[in-house]
C-alpha cells in the first residue's frame, strides 16, 4: 500500500546542514575586557579552551565548570561548550549548554540562536511524514516564542558592530523561518507565514536561496501561497515553485513539479493543450532562475472561469472517460445543464475511487455465532455506541464466549444486541463467537485541493460492513489493481459554494461501495540446483 507523501517544504528538509551555521560569540557584559583567574584556574581554563578534539574540549570544560562553579569566566565557557558539543555532534548537550547560558544571559543571542534551531529541528521531526499531522506542536510554539525574542533583542555596548551584523545575519532568517513554521503547522495562520518567509527570503543573499534553508522555505513559501487564506497568490505561487524545481537536487525535482504542473493548470487552464503549456511552464522556469521574487511584469494569462471551463471539459468529448477529478470540477463548477447533464450518466454506475482515505471509522461489529461445531455461523451486525478509529476497536476471536458476549454488550447498541439471543444465552451452549470491527463508509480526498486541505470529497458508502483488518489506514492511498482498490456506485452530489479562500468543490457520495485488496506477486522459487557432476533424468 503506497502512502500519502507530506508534499511539503518538509521534503527538501534534508539538504539542510545538519549542524547550524556557526554564530560568532557575544561577548557578554560581566566578561568583557580583561579578566584576573587565580593561576590553578587559569591554567584550568587555559587547558580546556585549547583542547582540539572537541570532545575531549566539552570533557574539559565540564569539568572546569564542575570545579569552579562561580568562575566569572562562566559565561565564555558555556559559550565554547556550545561550539565543542555542536562539533561532536551531541544537540542535546549543545542545547543544555545554550539553557544554561540563557539561565545566566537571557539576552544571549547565540544561546537563543541555537535554541530556536534545535527547537525548529524537533518541530520538523514531530511532523508524520506520511500524512503531514503534527503529532508534538510544543517544539514549534517553543521555537516561535524564542525567535520573536531573539528579533527584538538589542545590540549589547560590549558587541561591536561587526560581530552583531554577523550574529543577527546568522539569526534573523532563522528567527523568521521558525514564526513562519509555527504559523503553517500550528496556528494554519498561512498569511502569517507567507509574511514571514518573505521577510526571511528578503534577508539571503540571493545566492544563499539556491541551496540549504533558504531553498527549503523558498518552496515552503510556495507552498503557503497555494493555501486558503487572504493572501493567497497562485501567480506568486507558481513562480515560487518553479524557482525551487530550479535549485532542488535532482531527487527532490519530482516532488516539486507536480505542485508547479497543478497550480499553473489550476490558474491558466488547460484550453491551450499539453505541448503549449509545457512550453509555458518551462519559460517560468527559466525566467525564475534569475531572480528569487518575480518581477513586478511577471504574469500569468488566467484560465476561463470555472463555468467555462467545466463547460469546455464537459463538451469536449465523452463526458464518460474524464478522470474523476475532472468530473468533480464540472459538478462544482458547471453551470446546472452542465452539472445535471453529467450527473444524469454517472448516477447509478460504477467507478474506482483512487485518492487518499481521509477517515473510516470502525462503527459496527460483525459478529459471527456457531452454536455447536456442526452449526452454520449465523452473522449480525451491531451497530458501535461510540465509533472509533480502527486501531482503538480490538478484534476478538479465539476468545472467551463470555468475554465476547460481554464485550459486544458493553459497547453494542441495545437495539441491535437486544435480537441476538446468543449474546445472553449460557456460554456453555454456544461453541464460538467471534466479533471483528468493521466500517460502512470511507472518506476519500481525490482532488488535489481535497488532498491539500485533508477534506473528503467522495464519501463511499460500503455494500457491506468491511472489516478493519482490509481497511487501510489514514493516509493510504486507493488506486487501481494491482494495488488496493476502491469501488462504489454513484449516488448524490451537493455543490459546496467557494468560501474563506477555498474554491467552489463538489461532495460526492457513493454506494456499494467494496474493497479489491492488493494482489502481491507470488514469490520466486528458484529451480532446483544442478550441481557438479549431477545428470538429470534424460541427459
Amino acid at each position: 500500500m503506497k502512502k500519502l507523501v507530506f508534499a511539503s517544504a518538509m521534503a527538501l528538509a534534508a539538504i539542510c546542514l545538519a549542524l547550524a551555521p556557526p554564530v560568532p560569540a557575544q561577548a557578554p557584559a560581566s566578561e568583557a575586557g580583561q579578566v584576573s583567574l587565580p593561576a590553578d584556574q587559569y591554567n584550568a581554563y587555559q587547558n580546556a579552551t585549547t583542547q582540539s578534539d572537541p570532545a575531549a574540549k566539552a570533557a574539559a570544560l565540564e569539568s572546569f565548570l564542575t570545579t569552579y562553579p562561580q568562575t566569572p569566566v562562566k559565561k565564555t565557557v558555556l559559550d565554547q561548550l556550545i561550539d565543542a558539543y555542536q562539533a561532536a555532534r551531541n544537540l542535546p548537550k549543545a542545547l543544555d549548554a545554550a539553557t544554561r547560558l540563557l539561565q545566566l544571559d537571557p539576552n544571549n543571542m547565540k544561546a537563543i540562536y541555537f535554541s530556536v534551531y534545535v527547537d525548529v529541528q524537533d518541530c520538523k521531526k514531530a511532523v508524520d511524514p506520511q500524512t503531514g499531522d503534527l503529532k508534538d506542536p510544543q517544539p514549534c510554539d517553543n521555537s516561535a516564542i524564542l525567535a520573536q525574542k531573539g528579533l527584538v533583542v538589542t545590540k549589547p555596548a560590549e558587541t561591536d558592530d561587526a560581530t552583531w551584523k554577523n550574529i543577527t545575519g546568522a539569526a534573523y532568517p532563522l528567527f523568521h523561518s521558525a514564526i513562519a513554521l509555527d504559523d503553517v503547522l500550528v496556528k494554519k495562520d498561512f498569511a502569517a507565514a507567507i509574511d514571514e518567509y518573505t521577510k526571511e527570503l528578503m534577508l539571503y543573499p540571493v545566492e544563499q536561496t539556491q541551496s540549504g534553508p533558504g531553498l527549503v522555505d523558498t518552496l515552503a513559501l510556495a507552498e503557503a501561497l497555494a493555501k486558503p487564506s487572504p493572501k493567497k497568490d497562485i501567480v506568486k505561487a507558481v513562480w515560487f515553485y518553479a524557482r525551487a524545481f530550479d535549485f532542488a537536487p535532482a531527487p527532490y525535482k519530482p516532488q516539486i513539479e507536480p505542485k508547479l504542473d497543478y497550480w499553473y493548470k489550476r490558474y491558466h487552464g488547460t484550453l491551450d493543450g499539453d505541448a503549449a503549456i509545457k512550453t509555458q511552464i518551462d519559460a517560468i522556469k527559466t525566467q525564475a532562475q534569475s531572480s528569487l521574487f518575480p518581477p513586478a511584469s511577471f504574469t500569468i494569462a488566467p484560465a476561463p472561469t470555472p463555468a467555462d471551463l467545466a463547460h469546455h471539459a464537459y463538451t469536449s468529448g465523452d463526458p464518460k472517460l474524464l478522470s474523476l477529478e475532472d468530473k468533480e470540477y464540472i459538478l462544482a463548477n458547471g453551470s446546472d445543464a452542465d452539472a445535471n447533464g453529467l450527473w444524469a450518466l454517472l448516477k447509478g454506475q460504477q467507478t474506482p475511487v483512487p485518492g487518499v482515505e481521509i477517515s473510516a471509522q470502525a462503527t459496527v461489529l460483525k459478529v459471527t455465532v456457531t452454536t455447536t461445531p456442526a452449526a452454520k455461523p449465523k452473522d449480525y451486525v451491531v451497530k458501535l455506541t461510540t465509533p472509533a478509529d480502527c486501531d482503538k476497536v480490538p478484534a476478538l476471536t479465539g476468545t472467551t464466549v463470555k468475554d465476547a458476549q460481554e464485550y459486544v454488550l458493553a459497547n453494542g447498541v441495545k437495539a441491535d444486541t437486544d435480537p441476538i439471543d446468543a449474546l445472553t444465552d449460557s456460554p456453555a451452549r454456544i461453541h464460538k463467537i467471534e466479533v471483528v470491527p468493521a466500517v460502512v463508509a470511507i472518506n476519500v480526498a481525490v482532488t488535489q485541493d481535497a488532498k491539500d486541505s485533508k477534506t473528503a470529497d467522495f464519501i463511499v458508502d460500503m455494500k457491506e460492513p468491511a472489516s478493519c483488518k482490509d481497511v487501510p489506514p489514514a493516509g493510504s492511498a486507493f488506486a487501481l489493481q494491482p494495488a488496493t482498490e476502491l469501488d462504489a456506485t454513484y449516488a448524490t452530489f451537493t455543490k459546496i459554494p467557494p468560501a474563506n479562500g477555498r474554491d467552489a468543490s463538489a461532495q460526492i457520495e457513493l454506494s456499494d461501495g467494496f474493497l479489491q485488496l492488493e494482489k502481491k506477486a507470488p514469490p520466486h522459487k528458484p529451480s532446483p540446483a544442478h550441481r557438479a557432476g549431477e545428470h538429470r533424468p534424460g541427459e
